[in-house]
C-alpha cells in the first residue's frame, strides 16, 4: 500500500507539470541488444558521440541491472514491469503471452491512455516464438521487429566488396553470416540502418497526431560482428582494452557456461586465437559505434521536426555481455558484466542534466518511471519503483538492492523436459554481489558466490568462505532471501 501511494503521488506531481504543456510528453524508447555499459559517457573507449550527447541532456545510471541476462526474459520483464519469476519466463523460446495472455505491456498501457504507439526494430524478442512481436501493443504494424541476427547479411546492389575481417576461419558462422565481417557498405545495408531510416520516415506522421510512444529497437552490437567498415575504421585495434580472461578464484563451476552462442557446440569448440579474440572485440566496438550513429540520425530528425523539447528519451540495454572475460563469451550468467546494463533517461525540461547517479535500479523500474513522467495513472501490479526521485536528485536512492537471476542450463527450453535443473539468484548491493545456486526441484542451496565491489578487481575472487565484512554480507543474504524465499 505504501509503495502504491508513493506511485500515485509521483504520478500526480508529474501530471501537474504535464498539464502546463500543450500535450503530454512523447516517449522515445531506444533499446540496444547485448550491450554492456560500453559507452563514452561511462568512461569506455567506445566512440559514441550521440549517446554521450543524450547523457548530457539527462541522467546516466551507472548501477542499472537487468532481471535476467538473456533477451526474451529481460525484455519481457522490463516491458511488463514484472520479474521473470512472476511471468514464469526464463527462456527465449516462449512468448510471455503464452504464459500470461492478458498481461499489460508498457506500450499497450500508453496506447490505452491516448498515445499513438509505434515500433521500428527489435523490442519484443520474437524469432524463437510462435507469436511475432506483440501486435496488440501497437497502433500500426511493427517494422523489422521479427528476424534472426544470423540473417543480417549486407543488402547491396551488385557484388559485395572485399571483406576486411581476416580471422574468422575456424570460428562458427552465425547463421548465414560469418562471425566477423567488415564490408565497406552503406549503413542501410544492415538491419539497424533500415530501422533508423524507417523511424525518420514516420516522424512527420507521428507529429501530426497527439502524443506518441516510439520504440526504436536496434539489433546491435549483438553478434555477428559485422558493422559497416567505416565503424571498424574508428578504432585502432591495438588500443582496445586488453582481455583479462581469468576466472574468479573459488567460483563454483555452475556459475559458468560453455559460450556456445559464439564458440559453437561445446564438443566441437576450438579455442579462438589471439587474433580472432582481438577481431571479435574490435567488431563489438564497431557495432556499438554503428548503432550510436543510427541513434544520432533519429534524434537529429526529431530536432529538425521540433519534437525534442516535449519528448522523454530513454536508452537502455537488455543485458550485459562477456567478450572473453572470465573465459566467457556472450551472456547467460549472473556476473556483473552480464547483469549490469546502460541506462540513460532524458526528460524534457529535466531538473538535472549531464549527471550520473550510483543509485541501484532495475529495468522493471522503467514502466512506473515513464508512467510518472508522462502523468499516466500507475498500472496495478507492477514490481518496479518510479525513478523520479533519482531524476530530481542523483544522490537519492529508491531501493537497497537490484536482483538478477539465471537458470542452468542457460537455455532450459532446449532440454527434453524444458525445465532448469538449477536457478541462480543474485543480489547486487552497493558493495556486494551475492549469488545462490539452488536446486530447481528441491530449493536446496548447492553453491554460493560473494564478490566485493569495493575492490579494484571486484569479481576475480569469490570470498564466500571468508567475507571481509560478515555483517554486511549477512544483510545482502537477507535481502536476497526476502526477494527469493527459500523453500520450506
Amino acid at each position: 500500500l505504501r509503495q502504491f501511494m508513493k506511485s500515485v503521488l509521483f504520478s500526480l506531481f508529474a501530471a501537474s507539470s504535464v498539464l502546463a504543456t500543450a500535450q503530454p510528453p512523447n516517449v522515445l524508447l531506444i533499446t540496444a541488444d547485448d550491450l554492456r555499459p560500453e559507452l563514452g559517457c561511462y568512461g569506455s573507449p567506445a566512440i559514441t558521440p550521440h549517446l554521450d550527447a543524450l547523457a548530457a541532456r539527462g541522467t546516466t545510471f551507472t548501477r542499472a541491472y537487468c532481471q535476467q541476462a538473456v533477451c526474451n526474459p529481460s525484455r519481457s520483464s522490463m516491458l511488463t514491469g514484472l520479474r521473470p519469476g512472476t511471468l514464469g519466463l526464463y527462456t527465449n523460446g516462449t512468448h510471455f503471452r503464452e504464459l500470461k495472455p492478458d498481461v499489460m505491456t508498457l506500450p499497450l498501457w500508453f496506447k490505452e491512455h491516448g498515445y499513438t504507439t509505434r515500433c521500428t526494430g527489435k523490442l519484443f524478442h520474437n524469432w524463437h516464438t510462435k507469436e511475432k512481436g506483440d501486435p496488440r501493443s501497437w497502433s500500426a504494424p511493427e517494422f523489422l521487429h521479427y528476424a534472426n541476427h544470423g540473417d543480417d547479411t549486407p543488402q547491396v546492389s551488385g557484388p559485395l566488396p572485399e571483406n576486411h575481417a581476416k580471422h574468422s576461419e575456424g570460428l562458427r558462422k552465425y547463421g548465414s553470416v560469418g562471425m566477423c565481417e567488415c564490408y565497406d557498405v552503406p549503413d542501410e545495408a544492415y538491419y539497424d540502418g533500415r530501422v533508423a531510416a524507417e523511424a525518420v520516415r514516420i516522424l512527420p506522421d507521428l507529429k501530426k497526431g497527439g502524443p506518441f510512444f516510439l520504440a526504436l529497437g536496434f539489433w546491435k552490437p549483438h553478434a555477428p560482428f559485422n558493422a559497416p567498415k567505416k565503424y571498424w575504421d574508428l578504432y585502432d585495434r591495438s588500443k582496445i582494452p586488453a582481455l583479462n580472461p581469468a576466472r574468479p578464484s573459488d567460483a563454483p563451476e555452475i556459475a559458468f557456461h560453455p559460450s556456445t552462442e559464439i564458440l559453437g557446440p561445446a564438443d566441437q569448440q576450438k579455442k579462438p586465437s589471439l587474433e580472432q579474440i582481438a577481431e571479435m572485440r574490435h567488431g563489438y566496438f564497431a557495432g556499438i559505434s554503428y548503432m550510436d550513429a543510427q541513434i544520432g540520425k533519429v534524434i537529429a530528425a526529431m530536432k529538425e521536426q521540433e519534437m525534442l523539447e516535449n519528448t522523454v528519451i530513454v536508452f537502455w540495454g537488455d543485458h550485459g555481455y562477456h567478450l572473453g572475460e572470465h573465459g566467457l563469451w556472450a551472456k547467460t550468467s549472473n556476473f556483473e558484466l552480464d547483469a549490469r546494463v546502460p541506462l540513460i533517461i532524458a526528460p524534457p525540461r529535466a531538473k538535472q542534466r549531464g549527471v550520473q547517479t550510483r543509485a541501484l535500479v532495475e529495468m522493471l523500474d522503467l514502466f512506473p518511471t515513464l508512467n510518472a513522467l508522462c502523468g499516466l495513472p500507475p498500472a496495478l501490479g507492477l514490481e518496479g519503483t518510479s525513478l523520479l526521485p533519482v531524476l530530481d536528485n542523483p544522490e537519492a536512492t529508491v531501493k537497497p538492492a537490484a536482483f538478477t537471476q539465471h537458470p542452468r542450463p542457460p537455455y532450459p527450453d532446449r532440454t527434453p523436459d524444458k525445465q532448469p535443473t538449477h536457478m541462480g539468484y543474485s543480489v547486487r548491493t552497493a558493495r556486494w554481489r551475492y549469488t545462490e545456486w539452488r536446486n530447481w526441484k528441491t530449493g536446496a542451496v548447492e553453491a554460493r558466490e560473494l564478490y566485493d565491489h569495493s575492490s579494484d578487481q571486484p569479481e576475480l575472487e569469490n570470498v564466500i568462505g571468508n567475507p571481509p565484512d560478515k555483517a554486511a554480507f549477512e544483510e545482502a543474504e537477507k535481502l536476497l532471501r526476502a526477494q527469493f524465499p527459500l523453500k520450506p
